[in-house]
């Protein structure tokens, strides 16, 4: 129901339009109905649709792979900048899955790609913006790190990074994350999600502790040189070992190979091709050795010189979601011998097999 049909029912049958306004209020319908987009903000959200959307989730509701945060949550942006987002986009955040996304960095978006789809998520964002108290912390970074290990250590890791949610001490976000977004965060929390509000858990003086503990714990940021060649990558040699023999235990998507089939069939030389299913700047940064960068978003200018006689393997950090999406376009292409690694490069890593950076596979 529009405002304007709204309005109309209001002067002619004031009971039920008040009950009607009623239900559209709770449920949302009324804050949420469909605006018209500009240009760039359509462009936008082709952008997120094809990049984004794997782990954010089409409506930005967050958590559809390796725990990526609701970036369509109201209290998220009606406290986050732009510089925020930019740095995240442009620059992902080290150590996570979080890629990078600028063509500087070795990814697939122009300046003005990241501007439309900051825009995009801002549709989302039809909340009034709280005043957000930036003071600087004065609070005992020592005492906030006790606080922080009973607390927050079991979702965030020690020291802010390495748990299964967000990596609140990564130190891309902490150098633009500001001290009003921190303690917004702190206190209100983060509703229907894993981040209770600690409002009536901690006192004022303790979440001042925490917020300092998090800004003893920044440091530098260092940013990856770019590569040589901006994507998409050349595809490189595919297949390995192509005088090789057929592969032994590989299972067709939708199913999953453990990485220990995969890693046990490389080293019996068996004919295949490791498929990087990241952004490019992931690739450069680190890759299963002999993979080649065929991102998910955009396979078409690898499609045609992908053998098909050939098992493709498939993978990428989430563990499942860039290369499962991958796997799905390389199927619809015609593709049969198609598989995913189960664990993903996490796992693949710890196991200290084969790894290489670079451009070269």
């Amino acid at each position: 129901m529009t405002r304007g049909e709204l309005a109309l029912l209001l002067m002619r049958r004031p009971l039920v339009a008040f009950t009607i306004v009623a239900l559209v209020v709770v449920s949302g319908e009324l804050e949420c109905s469909p605006i018209e987009l500009t240009a760039s903000q359509e462009h936008g959200r082709e952008i997120y649709g094809r990049m984004c959307a794997v782990c954010h989730g089409a409506g930005g509701e967050g958590y559809k792979a390796d725990q990526a945060p609701a970036l369509a949550h109201r209290d998220f942006l009606a406290s986050v900048t732009d510089q925020f987002l930019r740095s995240a986009i442009a620059n992902g955040r080290g150590g996570t899955t979080m890629s990078a996304w600028a063509k500087e960095r070795g990814g697939p978006l122009e300046p003005d790609d990241v501007t439309a789809t900051i825009a995009f998520l801002r549709t989302w964002d039809r909340r009034e913006h709280p005043s957000l108290d930036e003071r600087p912390s004065a609070g005992n970074a020592s005492a906030g790190t006790a606080i922080f290990a009973r607390e927050c250590v079991r979702c965030h890791g020690v020291r802010g990074t390495g748990g299964p949610n967000v990596n609140i001490g990564n130190a891309q976000l902490l150098s633009t994350a500001s001290d009003g977004f921190l303690r917004h965060a702190i206190r209100g929390g983060r509703s229907a999600t894993a981040m209770a509000s600690y409002q009536g858990t901690l006192g004022d003086g303790e979440i001042e502790d925490v917020l300092a503990a998090l800004r003893s714990w920044k440091s530098p940021v260092f940013v990856v040189k770019a590569p040589t060649r901006p994507p998409p990558l050349p595809l490189g040699p595919v297949p390995l070992n192509p005088r090789g023999p057929e592969p032994v235990g590989f299972r067709a998507t939708p199913l999953l190979t453990p990485a220990d089939v995969i890693k046990s069939q490389l080293d019996r030389g068996a004919r295949m091709a490791l498929l990087d299913a990241r952004a490019p700047s992931d690739y450069t940064n680190e890759h299963i050795s002999g993979a080649v960068s065929v991102p998910f978003y955009d396979p078409e200018p690898y499609v045609d010189a992908l053998p098909r006689n050939t098992w493709l393997v498939c993978y990428c950090g989430c563990p499942h979601a860039e290369s499962g999406s991958l796997a799905q376009k390389l199927v619809a292409k015609g593709f049969t011998k198609v598989t995913v690694l189960d664990e993903g490069l996490g796992v693949w890593r710890s196991r200290k097999y084969g790894i290489h950076s670079g451009l070269d596979p």
